[in-house]
């Protein structure tokens, strides 16, 4: 499996995302199974938010990860942009840790930009970072602009990652965000790598072509096509233990040029700047 690197730390990079997870309570002990058997098979990083079920996602994720010694895992939550000022992130981050039964985070992102300003957020978590609570920052749905204006800001530098939309029927951030952030070594966070199930990939022969050729499903062509980036970290999520032992297995496959070029052909790379693509 391909690696991605935050500063000195080595990660598998396909990850655990956890959005819609906790909220049904019918489902929570699939839902811990798969993030267990991903954890008992390689996988490090899981990714969740304090919006994912207004904070069930967290507490979810972190009475999964009780069995395990806090190395093993590398976790990734993220803040509301109301809650960017220096108080607030401070108060949200308690509440994050406190679900998840941690006294650290690895990741700590800005969910998506609002309207406290930037310097003010990156003053407050690099106040966290020294205290010890955050190891890491960055921030989530940044499009090329606002990392160019991050940069500028004072240690602005000491950005980590950026998660963005990734996925073969989602290339916009092909065209500057992704080349720029491969170009400064700061790892990209692909959410929503498998298109979240999208029927058009489904019904598309070159896409059937490719799952046939290495007896693989269409979430795993997709998977394997987003992991195909160096230095980026895939988060699909899924509450089934067996789906998380597909995407580990896709997580190894590596499409032939031959392949690329076709899905290419059907999912073309853009050659202008297109509008940052949210969901």
């Amino acid at each position: 499996m391909q690696q991605v690197k935050f500063d000195q730390v080595q990660l598998p990079a396909l990850g655990m995302g956890t959005w819609h997870m906790g909220d049904q309570a019918a489902k929570r002990d699939a839902e811990i199974k798969a993030l267990r058997y991903g954890l008992d098979h390689g996988l490090r990083v899981i990714d969740t938010a304090e919006m994912y079920g207004s904070g069930r996602s967290e507490s979810l994720v972190g009475t999964a990860i009780q069995p395990y010694s806090r190395q093993d895992f590398f976790i990734i939550s993220k803040f509301y942009p109301q809650n960017a000022t220096k108080q607030r992130m401070q108060q949200s981050l308690t509440a994050s840790l406190q679900r998840l039964g941690t006294d650290y985070l690895d990741l700590y992102l800005l969910h998506w930009r609002g309207r406290v300003p930037l310097a003010e957020t990156v003053a407050g978590l690099e106040d966290l970072k020294q205290a010890g609570k955050i190891r890491y920052w960055g921030i989530s749905n940044f499009d090329q602009a606002d990392l160019l204006e991050l940069q500028q800001i004072n240690a602005g530098q000491n950005l980590a990652a950026n998660e963005d939309l990734y996925n073969l029927g989602a290339r916009g951030v092909e065209f500057d965000v992704l080349p720029w952030q491969q170009q400064r070594q700061i790892p990209f966070i692909a959410y929503s790598p498998v298109a979240q199930g999208n029927k058009r990939f489904n019904n598309n022969a070159v896409v059937q072509a490719v799952a046939a050729a290495h007896n693989l499903s269409v979430p795993q062509v997709l998977l394997a096509w987003t992991l195909r980036q160096p230095n980026l970290l895939a988060i699909p999520q899924t509450s089934n233990w067996q789906h998380m032992q597909a995407n580990i297995a896709a997580a190894d496959i590596i499409l032939t040029t031959a392949e690329l070029t076709a899905l290419d052909r059907e999912f073309p790379a853009p050659t202008r700047k297109q509008p940052l693509e949210i969901i």
